[in-house]
């Protein structure tokens, strides 16, 4: 069985688009999508097989695991198979666990459920009579999705498009939903107080895209798409919140430039 979905290559802003209109995850994005991660976020592919590999640790029985801004599902998947090999090995159980991938995209959640069929051979939103992970798809706004009963949770790149003003809150929600014992996975596009710092990491960023293939004019028109949507944080404001929701202790487990995972155990 061919277990490979072909995506088109990024070039989205690779043509003088005037006034550029703020990013929206369409249909035209959908189409490009992982191209455009793989390119443009500094170990994208090792912080998602590196998610999947926590979630297998900390997948506690009968427990929900979240992906929340799940996208086409590469971090739900990078669980689903983490938590099969650990369970063949006798790692960790994962028995009565199911993965929850959360997003507002139509266009996300349709073309997610075609990957995720294709790469695992399982029906979205079934296998609940067998011995599988079952991953449930969501088509909905995950702050204000009903999480319960959470050992692993998931944010990659996705608390960055969340209002600053609503990021505490869920936060909160979030900490409130994971058991003892449960974690946070959360990876973010950061930025940085010192000015030095922030601008040689910038720098060094766009260094890195155009060694992907991008050029200036693509570099320049998809920030300012950005500009409005996506607004990060510090990493202090990131452990500041963490602490405030609840977590017992968190980590960077990742950094490249600025972008970086943090895990916060509960």
């Amino acid at each position: 069985m061919n277990n490979q979905i072909e995506h088109k290559r990024d070039s989205l802003f690779a043509q003088p688009l005037g006034a550029v209109s703020e990013f929206r995850f369409d249909q035209s994005v959908v189409d490009v999508f992982p191209d455009m991660l793989t390119r443009s976020i500094p170990g994208y592919q090792a912080i998602i097989s590196q998610s999947g590999l926590l979630a297998a640790r900390y997948a506690q029985p009968n427990t929900n695991l979240y992906d929340l801004g799940c996208s086409l599902g590469a971090t739900s998947l990078a669980m689903h198979k983490a938590m099969l090999d650990a369970r063949a090995e006798n790692v960790n159980s994962s028995h009565g666990c199911v993965i929850h991938g959360i997003d507002n995209s139509t266009p996300m959640i349709k073309k997610a459920t075609k990957v995720i069929e294709t790469q695992t051979g399982q029906s979205v939103n079934e296998n609940f009579n067998t011995d599988g992970i079952p991953i449930m798809l969501h088509c909905e706004d995950m702050q204000s999705s009903e999480l319960q009963n959470a050992s692993v949770v998931a944010m990659n790149f996705t608390l960055q498009f969340v209002p600053p003003d609503d990021r505490d809150n869920m936060m909160q929600s979030i900490a409130n939903a994971i058991e003892p014992g449960g974690v946070l996975i959360l990876s973010e596009k950061v930025t940085f107080d010192d000015p030095v710092l922030s601008q040689m990491h910038i720098d060094m960023y766009h260094n890195f895209k155009r060694a992907n293939g991008y050029s200036d004019l693509e570099i320049s028109q998809k920030r300012n798409a950005l500009e409005n949507v996506m607004i990060p944080d510090t990493l202090n404001t990131h452990a500041k919140r963490l602490a405030n929701a609840g977590f017992s202790s968190s980590s960077v487990w990742f950094q490249c430039f600025n972008f970086a995972s943090v895990i916060a155990i509960k």
